[in-house]
């Protein structure tokens, strides 16, 4: 990758302003609630899970329309102008390397997503200064997460579990890179992580986006996302959602959800679960945050489940993630364990799945998918 240098080149996403960003995206359900458009208009917030327009702006071109990853865009051309050409694949983007992994700490993994090798890879970038500041998901009110910014490695690493709803990560780098933060990095969902691109090509200095902060993306593979308030009501239907305290998704011919609460694990099939997806998700045809630095998701090993969810899979995009992952490796903070045969090709047709479905909903919807900004 050219490890994202500038390119003076505009990006060619369209053109328009909150209008169209109001009808094409928030009006027609196709909103991630990633929070791009938080911070670079004045005049959206963020409301639980939602993006809410507060006040009309009339400017005809927007960053907060250039910066959404559902407006149109070309992801073959963005991909191409900050990834290395020759690592590129049709199916999950850049792949410098593949790994199976997970954090050395006991501790870490507990706290954390199956492996924590996320939360050892942020805590180790914050204590060798490879970044100055990170910008996480972490807990809020009852089972909806907030975005917070973590600046003490020891606070990092007690970060880590999952509620499967969004959180306005983009937002809170927005707000964050105004202020006195140089290097940030972000743990970022495939449309969060698609928007923090877009804003790497945006016609506008530097200085003005505060874009030239972003030192280092962690993707999260991620199949979908649940709406809060749809998830809320099933969930109160089977326990007191203050005794929830973590939630999994198990390979799929599980077809369950896990639920841990304090007393006891909560399995919900998938068929109840289904109706809180939130609609732009389906339309979504990222699996794996290809514009990252690296990507990391639950493993898949011979030994099944109960062996695979204490492991991650790491997909590395560029020079900066192969060199963060190896300074991992030498100080001991991940472990590493040979990748079975034939994991990768799994994963490359679980994404090309995945691609397939959003194109099958997308034209449902009587939309393309150059419209909602996932061409591939």
């Amino acid at each position: 990758m050219r490890d994202w240098e500038s390119d003076p080149a505009e990006q060619e996403s369209g053109k328009g302003g909150q209008k169209e960003l109001d009808e094409q995206v928030l009006g027609a359900g196709l909103c991630t609630g990633c929070g791009a458009c938080v911070g670079l208009c004045p005049y959206q917030t963020v409301y639980h899970d939602r993006t809410v327009v507060l006040h009309a702006c009339d400017l005809a071109q927007g960053r907060c329309y250039a910066a959404c990853p559902r407006t149109p865009t070309d992801l073959a051309a963005l991909r191409s102008r900050l990834y290395n050409e020759t690592v590129c694949t049709p199916e999950l983007g850049a792949v410098k390397g593949f790994f199976i992994t997970r954090a050395t700490d006991e501790g870490v993994r507990r706290r954390a997503q199956h492996g924590g090798t996320v939360t050892a890879l942020m805590a180790l970038a914050l204590r060798e200064g490879l970044i100055d500041t990170a910008i996480l998901a972490g807990e809020g009110e009852g089972i909806l997460p907030r975005s917070i910014t973590v600046r003490d490695p020891e606070a990092a690493g007690m970060q880590g579990s999952s509620r499967f709803v969004v959180s306005p990560t983009v937002a809170e780098f927005n707000r964050v890179c105004l202020g006195n933060a140089a290097k940030i990095g972000v743990v970022a969902t495939p449309c969060q992580a698609l928007a923090l691109a877009k804003m790497r090509t945006q016609p506008v200095s530097a200085a003005e986006n505060g874009i030239e902060k972003l030192h280092l993306v962690v993707g999260l593979f991620c199949g979908w996302a649940l709406s809060w308030q749809k998830l809320a009501a099933l969930l109160k239907k089977k326990t007191d959602l203050a005794r929830v305290t973590g939630m999994d998704i198990p390979p799929s011919c599980y077809h369950t959800l896990e639920v841990y609460t304090t007393g006891e694990t909560i399995r919900i099939s998938l068929d109840e679960v289904d109706p809180c997806v939130r609609e732009s998700c389906r339309t979504c045809g990222d699996m794996t945050a290809e514009f990252s630095d690296l990507s990391v998701g639950s493993a898949r090993l011979p030994e099944g489940w109960e062996t695979a969810r204490s492991w991650n899979q790491v997909i590395v995009r560029t020079e900066r993630g192969m060199d963060l992952l190896e300074l991992a490796r030498r100080l001991g903070v991940l472990e590493f364990r040979a990748t079975p045969p034939g994991n990768l090709e799994k994963l490359k047709a679980a994404s090309l799945g995945k691609k397939r479905t959003a194109a099958i909903w997308l034209a449902g919807r009587g939309n393309t998918a150059e419209r909602t900004g996932q061409a591939g």
